[in-house]
């Protein structure tokens, strides 16, 4: 075999590191020399001992096996071998039955002899690739799944005093049926992780939980930001784009700050949840939605709707089940749990020693207002961690406040 036959591989060159494992020594130097040409770190054994060996104290991408050798041989040798790449099997007396066998036993694949040198080198850049997929994969599962442990880090419902119990007593009741809840409760207590508990413990987990902030979004957009609207429909439409109730189709659409939506956005919020049917801005087609709906609120709503400025056919739409979450401030006997859960998590993302906190200093942020309820409780961690010492004392909390 000539090497005008492989030099067209060269593009391919990688430093992969590839074991040849095979009794026949002219076979062993020919793959190792057309494979090592090619920019491959190659290897070879002999036998499948001394194959099972080298896998143990070296890492491989791919390996080479032959099939039929004296003492351990191909077929054990895949029973026995622990690595995490492709290995494919070359045989001078393969058959169907064999290479079935091969491919049981967890081969990726299977050769005959004598080797088509062309052949080697495809299969060669394709198990190759194979394994770097499989490994990107991995990695991206690997990421994903540290993403979503520190999304729900930040998502817990922390404190064990008896208001807080209730709650959870209460989403756990809840979170199973589709029934629509309303979130009330001031700034900062918590209103979120409410909505995605009660999202997390639905059957809906798996669909989307789709977040609207009506507080965010300008009144002459928030048509187009739930219902959606057709490219062409306002100025600045240069496409289609699908509103939040047809993203949260079969999930969770999560309305936060609902007292700050217009009347006219209420009258439509409030057809959708009539109808289960929207038209996108600029489009007379109807669309299907399966949504629940989950509602949070900093307002009272009773007051909101004395002044005209909230729809009471849509409260009591929307207040199929009422959870008020209760300020920082009565509920004191959480605030230890607290300050050590963000203390916690703050160390860990500013890559440093875990603080200690002092009773006196506990005690003085027990007896704090907090107006801003949690979010200033972890503003307040995270500055006295940034600028304390290793033990946080009551000297440093009075400096602060």
């Amino acid at each position: 075999m000539q090497k005008k036959l492989y030099f067209c591989s060269k593009f391919y060159s990688t430093m992969a590191k590839i074991l040849i494992i095979d009794d026949e020594r002219s076979i062993r130097n020919t793959m190792q020399e057309i494979l090592s040409f090619e920019g491959y770190e190659v290897d070879t054994a002999s036998n499948g001992e001394q194959g099972l060996a080298r896998t143990q104290t070296s890492h491989y991408d791919l390996i080479f096996s032959d099939v039929k050798m004296d003492g351990l041989d191909g077929m054990e040798f895949l029973e026995q071998v622990q690595v995490n790449c492709p290995i494919i099997m070359i045989s001078g007396h393969g058959s169907i039955s064999m290479a079935v066998d091969c491919l049981k036993r967890g081969a990726w694949d299977f050769v005959e002899k004598p080797l088509d040198l062309n052949h080697l080198l495809q299969l060669t850049k394709h198990a190759l690739e194979r394994q770097s997929l499989h490994e990107t994969i991995q990695k991206q599962n690997a990421e994903i799944k540290a993403i979503k442990t520190q999304v729900a880090a930040r998502h817990q419902m922390i404190g064990h005093s008896a208001a807080m119990e209730k709650i959870r007593d209460l989403i756990g009741k809840v979170a199973p049926s589709d029934a629509r809840v309303l979130i009330s409760g001031e700034n900062g207590t918590g209103k979120e992780v409410a909505a995605r508990l009660l999202h997390e413990q639905s059957h809906r987990a798996k669909e989307p939980l789709v977040e609207v902030n009506c507080a965010a979004i300008p009144s002459e957009l928030i048509e187009s930001e739930l219902f959606g609207h057709m490219k062409g429909s306002f100025t600045g439409a240069v496409k289609d784009h699908a509103g939040k109730f047809e993203q949260a189709n079969n999930g969770t659409l999560f309305l936060d700050e609902i007292g700050d939506l217009s009347l006219a956005a209420q009258a439509k919020v409030l057809r959708v949840l009539q109808e289960n049917e929207v038209s996108r801005v600029g489009s007379d087609k109807v669309i299907h939605v399966n949504v629940r709906i989950l509602a949070a609120t900093n307002k009272n709503l009773l007051q909101e709707i004395e002044k005209g400025t909230f729809r009471e056919d849509l409260y009591h739409r929307l207040n199929v089940i009422p959870i008020v979450i209760p300020p920082l401030r009565d509920r004191r006997e959480d605030i230890p749990e607290l300050i050590d859960y963000f203390n916690q998590i703050i160390c860990a993302e500013q890559g440093c020693k875990k603080k200690t906190f002092s009773e006196e200093a506990i005690a003085l942020l027990q007896a704090y207002e907090w107006r801003g309820n949690i979010r200033e409780l972890r503003n307040i961690v995270e500055r006295l961690i940034i600028l304390s010492d290793d033990c946080i004392t009551a000297d440093d909390v009075t400096f602060l406040q």
